[in-house]
């Protein structure tokens, strides 16, 4: 298998010897550049030969050959590292190329992303090769290996196989294990998650965790199992105590927790001098937030919160390249390393006017030039959501006691049904709705009702769920059947039913998770969506956590799975799935 990270075999290295012996013209130069030195921590002047997609030469010397070499003049501009985003998960409704490309043109150049979705869904060969062929991108495209699918799933012992974790945790692309939504039970007696804990830290790759609102204790125990850093601190006391402990910590800037401005005044607040151990994230954003920007956003909002130049664009790319132990190949502006740049006109607007990912440009003169790629998804496993079952009148049949409440975007606690649910059709003075699960083989099926989600939704169907099953929620089960049938016609996605027509939609040709749409029309898409369900009563921030995280059992404190209604406290089924 080749190295993914060293990408250059024996001839192209001889090739870059050559550049620097003056034999063979660089790719481009830019010259008289004011850039950020990570070695020594300050702006240095000089002159940066790029030979294809690496860093050749940094300094004052001039190429012995320029014939056919790019040269630009980069007086009075300051150039830093391609910023890096350690914690991305592309499958929000974008896909991992789409949003690859929507990053690097605003300068985040690296991606290190959640595997859950490939994992899950695609045979471990072709998911694989498909994580290589992204990385043939401009963008540099890392990955996790994840341990758990944060719900319950009847088959996850096969899926979690020796076979299947051993060849992602090996891959040289996967450079890090987690993040470890499972601690629980790793805490309590889980050995078989721990084994993997320990075969990642036996080939010197690091765990991310995932600790929201951990103790000291509890952190302490988590790190003493290997975890090396978090991402889940809200405040600055939380970002502190993992600090303390030891962690590499992560500060969030994300459409469902956008603590970083508070965290960052309470930090300097508490006298943080050292930033060294600090990197920002995006969580996995929803696609309208991206129109802020991505790790860009987090470097302005911490310099203007005070943190030091240097450290606030050190904690968007040097810092994490240097958690992964991937400093010798990102993060710095070096003979060596890949050569992803970015080039600014002001070093206190870290929002770069051209960029340069892999020697390639994907930014210039502000326009995006991040070159085409097709990829033939279905080849590597991706395919529509096919529904071949029909929706019967029995699967809108309920009887069950208990409700589930959304008490905000994602927080789903048991409550005692009060309406009557016999009817065809719900009042809409109350903020209860019919809610069903339906297994995506048609095997199986859920129906209880949901209170807090929305006031006056008549159907609404999504194939966008943690386990990649159907969800409907609506008040009219006439309309709720029509929104499956529009899903089902659609091959997945997103779709809002009134009065018997289709009123908004997301179709989601891959998985029924993910957009074909490049990132800038998926956003409009997102946002019409998000502001239809709030003027039909949805309440909280963002919806698509809301549907995402119905069966993730990292969260408190019922959710729906593929077993049932399950007590997360408790571990067990307070009410099982039932076959259809």
């Amino acid at each position: 298998m080749a190295n993914h990270l060293f990408r250059w075999d024996k001839l192209a290295l001889r090739r870059q010897l050559s550049v620097i012996r003056g034999e063979i013209a660089p790719s481009i130069v830019l010259k008289n550049a004011t850039f950020l030195s990570s070695a020594r921590k300050a702006w240095m002047n000089g002159h940066i030969w790029i030979y294809e997609d690496r860093i050749v030469y940094v300094g004052n010397d001039w190429p012995g050959k320029t014939t056919d070499t790019e040269v630009i003049d980069c007086e009075g501009k300051y150039i830093v590292p391609g910023y890096i985003e350690p914690h991305a998960h592309p499958f929000q409704l974008y896909n991992p190329h789409t949003l690859a490309e929507y990053a690097a043109v605003r300068g985040t150049t690296t991606l290190i992303n959640d595997n859950m979705f490939f994992y899950l869904n695609i045979e471990k060969k072709k998911a694989l090769t498909l994580i290589e062929e992204l990385d043939q991108l401009p963008s540099s495209m890392l990955w996790w290996a994840r341990y758990d699918a944060q719900t319950e799933l009847e088959d996850e012992d096969t899926l979690f196989s020796p076979s299947n974790m051993m060849a992602w945790l090996h891959h040289p692309l996967v450079v890090q294990g987690g993040e470890l939504t499972s601690w629980p039970k790793v805490i309590t007696g889980d050995d078989t998650i721990l084994h993997w804990m320990q075969q990642t830290k036996e080939i010197n790759k690091p765990i991310e965790g995932h600790l929201p609102g951990a103790s000291e204790s509890t952190i302490t125990q988590m790190t003493l199992l290997g975890v090396n850093g978090d991402h889940e601190a809200m405040n600055g006391e939380e970002a502190l105590r993992r600090l303390d402990i030891g962690l590499t910590t992560s500060l969030r800037y994300s459409s469902i927790r956008p603590d970083l401005p508070v965290i960052l005044e309470e930090l300097m607040e508490a006298g943080v001098k050292d930033f060294s151990r600090f990197t920002f994230n995006t969580d996995g954003s929803t696609p309208a937030f991206y129109r802020q920007g991505v790790i860009d956003k987090a470097i302005s909002i911490a310099i203007d919160k005070g943190v030091p130049l240097i450290d606030a664009y050190e904690m968007g790319s040097y810092n994490v390249a240097r958690q992964y132990a991937l400093d010798e190949h990102l993060g710095m502006i070096a003979p060596g390393r890949i050569a992803h740049l970015n080039i600014l006109e002001d070093k206190e607007n870290p929002v770069p006017k051209a960029v340069i990912a892999k020697g390639r440009w994907v930014l210039r003169d502000e326009k995006p030039v991040y070159p085409e790629r097709h990829f033939s998804w279905e080849e590597y496993g991706v395919r529509p959501f096919m529904i071949d079952w029909e929706l019967t009148e029995d699967d809108l049949h309920f009887s069950m006691p208990m409700g589930i409440e959304l008490v905000n975007s994602v927080i789903l606690k048991p409550y005692q049904i009060s309406v009557d649910v016999t009817n065809a059709q719900l009042a809409e003075h109350h903020d209860e709705c019919f809610f069903v699960m339906l297994d995506r083989f048609g095997k199986w099926r859920m129906n209880t009702v949901i209170k807090g989600f929305a006031t006056h939704i008549d159907g609404f169907a999504t194939t966008f769920s943690n386990t990649g099953d159907i969800v409907l929620i609506g008040k009219n089960k006439d309309d709720m059947c029509k929104a499956f049938e529009a899903l089902k016609k659609h091959d997945g996605g997103m779709f809002l039913v009134e009065d018997g027509k289709v009123i908004e939609s997301i179709p989601l040709k891959l998985f029924g998770a993910m957009s074909l749409e490049p990132m800038d029309k998926l956003m409009g898409m997102h946002e019409s969506m998000t502001a239809a369900l709030k003027e039909r009563g949805y309440l909280h921030e963002d919806p698509i956590y809301s549907l995402l995280f119905f069966s993730s059992t990292h969260l408190p404190y019922v959710r729906v799975t593929q077993k049932g209604i399950f007590d997360v406290h408790k571990k067990t089924v307070l009410f099982p799935s039932i076959m259809r």
